[in-house]
């Protein structure tokens, strides 16, 4: 799954504005990343496993260019930006 989504971050990445995290609405401690519990706390129905395969590089949060990887993957809900 992991591979799925780094190849959609090399396919679509660069490509799609970063904008589609809506920062102010899930990441509420505003670092610029997004951790599984303030992920869960929008889409509670994302597993821990399902997070894992959305954090590529395993630093164990979500920074834009995974949450865009994993939306057009249809791994999390877009959220308007």
């Amino acid at each position: 799954m992991k591979k799925t989504v780094l190849t959609l971050l090399a396919a679509f990445g660069l490509a799609l504005p970063t904008t589609l995290l809506a920062a102010t609405e899930v990441d509420t401690n505003g670092d610029g990343v997004l951790t599984i519990d303030e992920v869960q706390a929008v889409y509670p129905d994302i597993t821990p496993e399902a997070f894992s395969a959305m954090d590529v590089n395993a630093d164990g949060a979500l920074d834009d260019d995974e949450v865009v990887a994993a939306q057009e993957a249809g791994m999390m809900p877009a959220t308007e930006g």
